[in-house]
């Protein structure tokens, strides 16, 4: 999971720890810079930390690969390479284990687990960074925000609202610590009922790298975790659905735990409350404001709309409405018929089919 603060765990590591090496090296962003520069740049920024060789001509990765070998052999070295999201990128910077001298401590940060296992690291060799506990994510809001550990009197019970949304994301408490550092209760007030509504952009776009990477079925269960699955029993109810729109759900959802996207707990599938916002926020862009043209329907006002105007095009996948509509609808029974690719429909209500009409009451 993005904004998690792997980056920063090993950062930290890196600086307490280096001055016991002769030979260290922080390969820093290697998602974003082999997408920018290629995996020879990545090769010579190593072997010019490592071996002082900033006059490196490497052709192609091959031979990058090879000069990096033949210089880790029997050296103990610190090495960290951060944000790997394609396991390319490891062996372009020749991460095997047999190739560093004794005592070596090599560190990946990475969103993806399973990298992690194709590498060869047993369960016990891997770190899940986690939240922060309210506490814990108190100070670091208030350092940020305050520039002291403890809120300011007066915007306590404001803080605590800034942590239970952020859930103890390390990411989203700097960006919001820094949005909201001058101490304003009537601008505070305001930025979380808009936050509430629309996640800062800041925050979604670091989460939505792991989305991006994910292939287009992975998509579509995280979408639909986000909009409709969210504490429901995996098991007995999520996982048939999902079989029953051929999305693959073993296979998708242990790809979507070990991307830190979703969790199974007790049973039930949970993620944080931030990513179901950004989960939110994609469906809604796609469709550009368009009810009529949105892949998937969850909140009741939005949903009756749609029926009540007849506006639902070919593009709507799924419509749940959990909450029975609190006034009588009176429906043409047409209402579905250009919904085409529909594959999920939960309505709580009662119908009654009367002639060519479908009326929707409260149950």
């Amino acid at each position: 999971m993005g904004g998690i603060g792997k980056t920063t765990l090993a950062r930290a590591v890196y600086d307490k720890i280096s001055s016991q090496f002769k030979v260290s090296s922080f390969i820093a962003n290697v998602r974003e810079t082999s997408t920018q520069g290629g995996l020879v740049n990545l090769q010579k920024q190593l072997l010019a930390d490592l071996f002082k060789d900033k006059s490196s001509d490497i052709k192609d990765v091959d031979r990058g690969k090879n000069k990096i070998k033949h210089g880790l052999r029997h050296r103990r070295v610190l090495l960290v390479v951060d944000d790997v999201d394609q396991t390319q990128q490891l062996e372009a910077l020749a991460i095997e284990r047999d190739w560093f001298g004794g005592g070596s401590v090599i560190i990946i940060t990475t969103r993806d687990k399973h990298l992690l296992i194709e590498r060869g690291l047993a369960e016990d060799e891997i770190y899940r960074a986690k939240e922060l506990d309210d506490d814990e994510a108190l100070q670091l809001f208030s350092w940020k925000a305050f520039k002291k550990d403890l809120p300011l009197e007066g915007f306590v019970e404001l803080s605590k609202e800034i942590i239970h949304y952020t859930n103890g994301l390390p990411l989203a408490l700097e960006v919001l610590g820094r949005f909201l550092c001058h101490p304003n209760v009537v601008f505070w007030e305001s930025a979380l009922r808009s936050l509430r509504q629309d996640p800062m952009k800041e925050i979604v776009d670091i989460l939505k790298i792991s989305f991006d990477g994910l292939q287009e079925k992975q998509q579509k269960i995280f979408l639909d975790i986000a909009c409709y699955f969210k504490g429901e029993k995996y098991v007995d109810r999520v996982k048939s659905i999902l079989e029953s729109c051929e999305y693959e759900p073993i296979s998708g959802i242990d790809i979507l735990i070990s991307k830190s996207l979703v969790t199974i707990s007790e049973g039930r599938l949970w993620m944080h409350d931030l990513l179901q916002e950004m989960g939110h926020k994609i469906v809604r862009h796609q469709s550009q404001g368009d009810l009529g043209r949105q892949t998937r329907l969850w909140l009741s006002n939005d949903i009756i709309r749609v029926l009540k105007n007849n506006s639902g095009t070919n593009l709507i996948e799924g419509i749940v409405l959990n909450s029975p509509p609190q006034e009588e609808l009176n429906l043409n029974s047409s209402v579905f018929l250009e919904m085409k690719n529909l594959r999920l429909l939960k309505i709580t209500a009662t119908f009654s089919n009367c002639g060519r009409e479908l009326r929707v009451y409260t149950s």
